[in-house]
């Protein structure tokens, strides 16, 4: 009956902050097919999946910390190469929790964007 995930959407405070985020320390390519829905916002493509960045200050769903606990609403991102990818997050000085081994088979690593979404990156 399912396909997949198609989007995850994301609230964000400033998106210029955010698109540099996602675009220049994270790598993610902006999609351009995003239609002006009269607030600001961008689209990343991931894989079959996008990211939606939402502007919506009176969002109910940011956490008010930067804090990364794995266990706090995340969703995960399957990297390539989990070395270079923890490399790349050294280079911009992204906060990580690495956690190579774990209960389960997979090294994860979390990090918080600026406004608080925590991401899993896994390999």
């Amino acid at each position: 009956m399912y396909e997949g995930i198609h989007h995850v959407s994301l609230l964000v405070s400033d998106i210029e902050r955010a698109k540099h985020f996602y675009s220049e320390v994270l790598g993610f390519e902006e999609s351009p097919d995003r239609p002006n829905f009269g607030f600001p916002g961008a689209w990343y493509q991931v894989g079959e999946t996008q990211i939606h960045l939402i502007v919506h200050k009176e969002g109910r769903t940011f956490r008010g910390t930067t804090e990364i606990d794995s266990r706090d609403g995340h969703f995960a991102v399957r990297v390539k190469d989990i070395e270079a990818f923890i490399h790349c997050l050294e280079e911009h000085e992204v906060e990580m929790l690495n956690k190579p081994e774990n209960k389960t088979e997979w090294h994860q690593v979390y990090i918080s964007d600026p406004d608080g979404n925590i991401i899993e990156f896994n390999k």
